[in-house]
């Protein structure tokens, strides 16, 4: 499976998709504020593992999807609920990934904040990656056992 990057969907994205994603950001961002102030920062830090704009991309994703397939003539609930669960899982691996980075951070202040960074940010990407990859091996050995039935 090649990964690419496609910026056709900017094209078919609608003006009012963009203000969803700035108003559900800056309303998840707010909270996130208010918790920080209510509750101290280091409380409120966990809720910015939240990805803001996660609330807004799943169901545009799955709107884009239907779309797309409606355009095609096919019926499309199905494709556009599979491509908003691909990006749920996309964003649970991410966040994953986000608490290595933290834990190593925390780990390795003492180096300095810019060599603390570089491997946090080393083990985000390897994290990220070696679960993708492990998401993929298991869901390649599961389409083998049931194509073996």
């Amino acid at each position: 499976m090649q990964i690419d990057l496609s910026t056709s969907s900017l094209a078919n994205s609608r003006w009012y998709e963009y203000v969803i994603r700035f108003v559900l950001g800056g309303a998840v961002t707010v909270f996130t504020g208010m918790i920080s102030s209510e509750f101290g920062a280091s409380i409120g830090g966990l809720f910015l593992a939240l990805p803001a704009i996660f609330c807004a991309s799943a169901t545009l994703i799955e709107r884009h999807e239907i779309r797309r397939k409606r355009d095609a003539g096919g019926e499309g609930a199905r494709r556009g609920r599979g491509a908003a669960a691909l990006d749920a899982t996309g964003a649970a691996l991410g966040s994953v990934a986000m608490v290595a980075f933290a834990v190593v951070l925390l780990v390795t202040t003492s180096w300095g904040a810019a060599a603390a960074f570089a491997c946090a940010s080393l083990a985000w990407v390897v994290i990220a990656v070696a679960m993708w990859v492990l998401r993929w091996i298991v869901k390649r050995g599961i389409r083998r056992a049931r194509a073996r039935r």
